[in-house]
């Protein structure tokens, strides 16, 4: 079952892309949560997930998607997999999509959920998201859905020139912005754009460091 009130809904929210509202009509949230949060599946909340971990609200998730700009051809490197949720969104609208989830115990689950909804343009790892996948790179777009303090160099490095990545940065007890940075061209450093206060779950692994 489709979520198409939710897509009218983001719609009104000030959300235009179609192929986002389309993606988000087109997958059930409840498939994505805990049982005992399948209820609340059609509020406009972030929901936990276990381990620490939280399920984004769909206006944040819409909003993620749509300032990647993705046409459909992209390659985009998803870190942060949770229960699947923004994965899918993606897996609807790029060519590929390659996601990195560090908890093991919803990697597992996200992967089998994904491959039992018939996703077959998705690629998992489990490891250090903030380190990315090298072998990969470039992507044309790169989403992350935990916060660094600051903006992860390696991350940079495999967004391919003229890239987008969609990314909250900041403490998880102070202001955390949503930034959108495109890469330029060698030698020209990269434009980040601010789109609006959020508040994430913080980015484990390496420490990130400044580009």
């Amino acid at each position: 079952m489709g979520d198409w009130g939710r897509a009218e809904y983001l719609a009104r929210q000030g959300i235009r892309d179609r192929r986002v509202l389309a993606a988000i009509a087109n997958l059930s949230r409840a498939d994505f949560v805990p049982d005992g949060e399948r209820d609340a599946a059609y509020q406009d909340v972030p929901l936990p997930i276990g381990h620490g971990q939280t399920i984004s609200q769909p206006y944040v998730v819409a909003l993620m998607t749509e300032a990647l700009r993705l046409r459909g051809c992209e390659r985009v490197l998803e870190i942060g997999t949770g229960s699947g949720y923004q994965t899918a969104v993606l897996a609807l609208m790029a060519r590929e999509v390659f996601t990195v989830e560090i908890v093991r115990e919803l990697a597992r689950p996200a992967r089998r959920l994904l491959h039992r909804l018939g996703f077959t343009n998705v690629f998992f790892r489990e490891g250090d998201g903030s380190l990315g996948w090298p072998e990969a790179a470039p992507f044309d777009a790169i989403i992350a859905t935990a916060a660094p303090e600051e903006i992860p160099r390696e991350l940079l490095r495999q967004l391919r020139p003229g890239g987008r990545m969609v990314i909250p940065v900041g403490a998880m007890n102070e202001a955390q912005e949503l930034l959108r940075i495109r890469r330029g061209q060698p030698g020209l450093l990269p434009r980040v754009e601010r789109l609006l206060p959020v508040r994430f779950v913080p980015m484990t692994g390496q420490a990130s460091v400044p580009p």
